[in-house]
């Protein structure tokens, strides 16, 4: 079966203003626009060190018992748990992970180029 959501536990979690703190999430795989849409945004224009911080911003679905998850909740995160999700991403992302098996002779087909975001010349490396 195809995995679309992964489940994780944040190594140090996410303070919110109230002091409550948030550990477990939620990421789903990346669409071509997660990856595609950021490139325009200013911010990412002026320093493409945010995009990372834009991507998990749009494929971090649940933080523990938080409303919404946007780029101030990303920006709030430990560094520990900034590298945890963007190593997760590029997890979840990689193509060796889905590249399947051969629709006529069921042997493993194997990636070639990219194992996760910012191994091509057109997106700047998350690492």
């Amino acid at each position: 079966m195809f995995q679309t959501e992964f489940e994780f536990v944040l190594p140090c979690g996410f303070l919110d203003e109230d002091g409550s703190l948030h550990r477990e999430g939620v990421m789903r795989r990346a669409t071509a626009a997660d990856e595609i849409l950021p490139l325009k945004d200013p911010r990412v224009q002026k320093n493409e060190a945010y995009l990372i911080v834009i991507l998990l911003s749009r494929v971090v679905t649940r933080l523990g018992s938080l409303p919404v998850i946007n780029p101030k909740v990303v920006e709030g995160l430990f560094a520990t748990d900034l590298a945890y999700l963007q190593d997760l991403y590029n997890r979840i992302n990689a193509l060796h992970d889905t590249a399947g098996s051969c629709p006529h002779c069921g042997q493993p087909l194997h990636a070639m180029g990219a194992a996760g975001l910012g191994e091509s010349s057109a997106t700047p490396s998350l690492n």
